[in-house]
Parts: C-alpha cells; sequence; structure tokens
C-alpha cells in the first residue's frame, strides 16, 4: 500500500523514465549510490534549515526546499522506480 502510495505520488516523474524507448543496464550499484546521494541531499537540507532557523533568515528556506525535493525524487525512484527508470535516470543505456 505505501509503494503504491509513493508511485502514484511520484508518476509525473517516474513514468517518463520508465517509458522512454530504448535498452538499459542496471546495476545494484545505480540504486545504492541513488540512495546515498538522496540521504547527502536531505542531510544538506537539513543542514540549511537548521542554519536558516536560526538566523531567522526564511530566504535560506528556498535552498531547503530545493535540495529536499531532490533528496525525495532521488529516495523515491531508487525504492520505487523500476530497474528501467534507475538506468534512464544514469543515462545508462545496454
Amino acid at each position: 500500500m505505501f509503494k503504491s502510495l509513493v508511485r502514484k505520488l511520484v508518476s509525473p516523474v517516474l513514468n517518463p523514465l520508465e517509458k522512454s524507448p530504448g535498452e538499459f543496464a542496471c546495476s545494484a550499484s545505480h540504486r545504492t549510490i541513488l540512495r546515498i546521494m538522496g540521504i547527502l541531499f536531505l542531510g544538506v537540507a537539513g543542514v540549511g534549515g537548521y542554519f536558516a532557523w536560526q538566523i531567522q533568515e526564511w530566504a535560506g528556506l528556498l535552498p531547503v526546499v530545493l535540495f529536499g525535493g531532490v533528496g525525495l525524487m532521488c529516495l523515491a525512484i531508487a525504492y520505487v522506480g523500476s530497474d528501467k527508470a534507475v538506468a534512464k535516470l544514469w543515462r545508462n543505456r545496454g
């Protein structure tokens, strides 16, 4: 149930990746790197949000939203995306 909900939420990004023509080559390391990138982007967003909150500079929340969004997309594609979507994200063609 959770996986189908996440797939519906990220379908605007996931569908073009999965329905693109051509062959693909995906290995397990691609998903691992995508997960690590997602965690790193969320970490940068968290640190930026913390400092923006501490100095009360609300314009600093724009990078937080951008880095957080990229991090969430990376994690969502890594966990619920097909092998083709992950490979197309990396531009790996078989």
